[in-house]
């Protein structure tokens, strides 16, 4: 009898086992990104906390709080200013020379050839070489006394180029070197659009005749708008943060050719010890990647919409 008791308890306590262990799941599951959260906003509300305060650590007696004084500085300061154009500018050049090589590249290597693999694989090796190391090896090609680029260029009549060194083709050679970079990446999502489209528009408009710039700009494009929004998100995003090439070439110069967000910040903290300013511009750079982020993110999804249809 009391072996019969002890079954049955088992058996009634294994379900209620199983359903809590069921209603725990989710919550077990969504831990690890409980903690990376954590992570993340422990050092955002930090920057924050920075940003409105007057604190340099060279005169530590001044700290104290001064709430928005650090941002509204920024109105009528034109470095800031300079650092906001010049982010844009460095932004907007990348990523649209990025775009504009990487789509034509993944043209190219459309058709699933083993050629065309090793080829696509071959032009992945800039994206797997760190960025400040990349901007050291463009540093040395570029040095104007043995520099093998100031050579080629020499060759073509333009002796003693200045490269990053003249603030008139400072901004161009950091562009170059992050092309070279992170062209690859946006090639290598573009190819994967292409050859995932499906075959029957394309066939249906090559038995047609219609010729390939109607089919590239009417069929084409469209179709692979998603993947091009994603790319340029990524790189707009990291290119507007960017740091290691620019830093590792010019540290900001000549003068404040190159100071963008990244650059003035750790100058401000470091160099200045302006601990304060050099995290509200930490914020201001946030405020402006959510934003853009956002923007790109519901166009983004207008375009699923259409292509899915209303449901």
């Amino acid at each position: 009898m009391t072996t019969a008791t002890q079954h049955s308890q088992t058996a009634t306590r294994a379900p209620a086992r199983r359903r809590a262990l069921r209603q725990a799941l989710p919550y077990l599951l969504s831990l690890p990104a409980l903690l990376v959260c954590i992570g993340i906003l422990i050092p955002f509300f930090t920057a924050v906390y920075y940003s409105m305060m007057r604190f340099r650590l060279n005169l530590p007696m001044l700290k104290g709080f001064i709430w928005f004084d650090n941002y509204i500085s920024f109105l009528s300061d034109g470095a800031f200013w300079n650092t906001l154009s010049i982010s844009l500018i460095y932004a907007f050049v990348t990523v649209t020379g990025e775009l504009i090589l990487g789509l034509g590249i993944a043209l190219l290597l459309v058709r699933p050839t083993r050629l065309n693999n090793a080829v696509s694989i071959m032009l992945l090796l800039p994206l797997m070489t760190a960025p400040a190391l990349a901007a050291l090896m463009w540093k040395l090609m570029t040095n104007p006394n043995f520099g093998i680029l100031s050579y080629l260029v020499s060759l073509l009549g333009f002796e003693n180029f200045k490269w990053a060194s003249d603030p008139s083709t400072a901004l161009l050679t950091v562009v170059l070197v992050d092309i070279w970079v992170y062209t690859p990446f946006i090639m290598i999502l573009l190819l994967a659009g292409l050859r995932s489209l499906p075959k029957q528009p394309f066939e249906a408009a090559a038995l047609d005749g219609v010729p390939r710039s109607f089919v590239f700009f009417r069929i084409t494009l469209p179709m692979l708008m998603p993947y091009i929004i994603t790319a340029t998100l990524f790189r707009l995003l990291d290119s507007i943060q960017q740091f290691d090439i620019i830093y590792s070439m010019t540290q900001g110069g000549p003068g404040d050719r190159l100071m963008v967000f990244q650059v003035q910040s750790y100058l401000e903290f470091f160099q200045y010890t302006n601990v304060g300013r050099s995290a509200a511009l930490l914020i201001v750079l946030w405020a402006i990647t959510y934003a853009l982020s956002n923007l790109f993110i519901k166009h983004w999804l207008k375009l699923r919409e259409r292509a899915h249809g209303p449901a």
